[in-house]
């Protein structure tokens, strides 16, 4: 049985990220759109591969902030469904994501956990998908 509860925010969808389409990992591409969450994301994946874990630390730091930006410039409240079914906001998660795997990467579990818990509170099948 589905319950409505009609305090609850309406899930979030956002507008296409804008750096859809293009390279993520560009120079050009990040220079273009340093707004872009999901360009920081995959700055943030690709250090963190390659063992720089500071460097995509603070990529991954960015992301998060330009993700709260566009949340918030499209209704979100700090609370509430953010779907990643909803293509447009992938890269929002992702670049959550990232913060939680960078800090965890760098030994600061506090903040993997907040992360972690923004994702679940956030679209719950987003944790497994993108934490493993």
């Amino acid at each position: 049985m589905e319950i409505n509860d009609m305090l609850a925010p309406k899930p979030v969808e956002l507008p296409e990220d804008p750096a859809a389409g293009q390279d993520l990992l560009a120079d050009d591409t990040a220079l273009a759109h340093p707004d872009s969450p999901a360009v920081w994301a995959a700055r943030a994946e690709r250090e963190l591969d390659t063992g720089d874990k500071l460097v995509a630390y603070a990529y991954a730091r960015t992301g998060y902030h330009r993700s709260l930006d566009r949340l918030r410039a499209n209704g979100w409240k700090g609370w509430g469904p953010v779907p990643s079914s909803h293509e447009s906001n992938r890269g929002v998660l992702k670049a959550i994501a990232m913060l939680a795997l960078t800090s965890k990467a760098i030994g600061d579990q506090d903040e993997y956990d907040r992360c972690r818990q923004m994702l679940s509170d956030a679209d719950p099948a987003s944790v497994e998908e993108l934490l493993g």
